[in-house]
This record gives structure tokens, sequence and C-alpha cells, in this order.
């Protein structure tokens, strides 16, 4: 039963990854990183489970909070002039 529930978490994953590189839109592709990092968190936990390590909940809590904080982080930059002047100096280039 783990097993199959590891197999259905890498499905999702794959989804995922798949999704962050077809994504139409700069916060669709946020997402998908933000969701492939918590399978992951997921992942690191079902391992623990299956395997009777349960020191490997430490490590799925550690990868959480950079996942998190990492998430934070590149919206924040995302929102300010950073993501823009790059587009916005593509698009001017363009035009010339």
């Amino acid at each position: 039963m783990i097993s199959a529930t590891i197999v259905a978490v890498f499905v999702v994953m794959t989804l995922s990854i798949m999704r962050c590189f077809m994504g139409p839109s700069l916060y669709d592709r946020i997402l998908a990183v933000n969701v492939f990092g918590t399978k992951t968190v997921l992942l690191i936990a079902l391992m623990g489970f299956f395997m009777g390590r349960p020191d490997f909940l430490d490590v799925a809590l550690v990868y959480a909070l950079i996942n998190f904080i990492s998430v934070i982080g590149f919206l924040r930059l995302s929102d300010s002039d950073g993501f823009s002047q790059d587009s916005d100096n593509q698009s001017q280039q363009e035009r010339r």
C-alpha cells in the first residue's frame, strides 16, 4: 500500500515538473515548483516511514521550510522590477 502511494507521488511530481516547463505564465511555473517541493517533502516522509527511519521527518521539515522561504522570496522577486526589466528590454529590442 505504501509503495503504491510512493508511485502516485512520483507521478504527481512528474506532472508538476511538466507544468513547470510548459506553464503559460510565471505564476503557474512558481506554483508548479511549490507543488514539486511539497510532494518532495511528502516523499521523504513516506520513504522514512517505509524504511523505518523516523529521523527522515526532521529532514522533511527542514526541506519544507526551505521550500516555503524560497517560494516566498521568488514571488517577491517576481513582483519587483527584476523580471519586468528583462521582459521590457527584450520587447524593446524586438521592436527595433
